[in-house]
């Protein structure tokens, strides 16, 4: 079903389709990195919970109409995509202070954002995926002013969707990283994936994390709460 590595990322490998070169097959690493990579662990089932849990969301978006990059999910840890040209830019929306925005901006965690806001990262291992600005980002990458504004309503309009997913199993989407890409038709379609790896999800009830800030703070079981996670989406999808 694939051939040929392509590309390896602290979180999934990227193969060739066989036969298929408008194709991906995504594979599923058991890898977490925190802090740009400074801390490092391996958790056996942790790939196969990402692709899960990415593969289900994935589907509930297309069934609502957003353009994205998944076909559909192959086996255990590893799902076929189309292929696209990724933008160096990861999507950031935050519906509440959580993580850096607290620091950087000095305000309490928790603090709700109405509306969402949305920032830019610019995707480069060695500068440490930098907060930038939308001029910085026209410079930096190819992407034009109206892709960058698109960009913003569909990550926009995903938050809308995936908000109203998560709230249906008692879960709190705090924020949530993307990455788009273009398509064989130049259309920007949502690419990467969407899973606790580039989420932060709270219990509605306790305030409990169900991300993968248990593990990079150290305060929980990563492998026990991605699989609270699948378990509730299970129930919907």
């Amino acid at each position: 079903m694939k051939t040929g590595l392509l590309y390896e990322g602290k979180a999934k490998k990227v193969y060739q389709a066989c036969g298929e070169p408008g194709k991906l097959v995504l594979s599923y690493k058991d890898d977490a990195t925190a802090m740009n990579g400074e801390k490092k662990a391996t958790f056996v089932g942790k790939g196969r919970l990402n692709n899960e849990i990415s593969s289900r969301i994935f589907t509930y978006l297309r069934a609502k109409g957003a353009e994205t990059h998944f076909i559909k999910r192959l086996n255990e840890t590893e799902q076929l995509v189309y292929r696209t040209e990724m933008i160096p830019l990861e999507v950031v929306v935050r519906n509440m202070a959580a993580g850096n925005i607290a620091k950087r901006l000095g305000i309490e965690d928790a603090t709700a954002f109405d509306p969402p806001i949305v920032e830019f990262y610019y995707k480069n291992d060695e500068l440490g995926d930098p907060f930038i600005n939308d001029e910085h980002a026209l410079f930096l990458t190819n992407v034009t002013p109206a892709e960058l504004q698109e960009m913003k309503n569909k990550a926009l309009k995903m938050n809308d969707l995936l908000r109203e997913l998560f709230s249906k199993v008692e879960v709190i989407l705090v924020d949530f990283k993307l990455e788009f890409g273009r398509n064989a038709e130049a259309q920007i379609v949502l690419s990467d994936e969407i899973s606790p790896d580039t989420c932060r999800l709270w219990d509605k009830t306790t305030q409990d994390k169900l991300d993968k800030d248990v593990f990079r703070q150290g305060t929980g079981d990563l492998l026990k709460v991605y699989e609270d996670i699948l378990k509730r989406l299970e129930r919907i999808i």
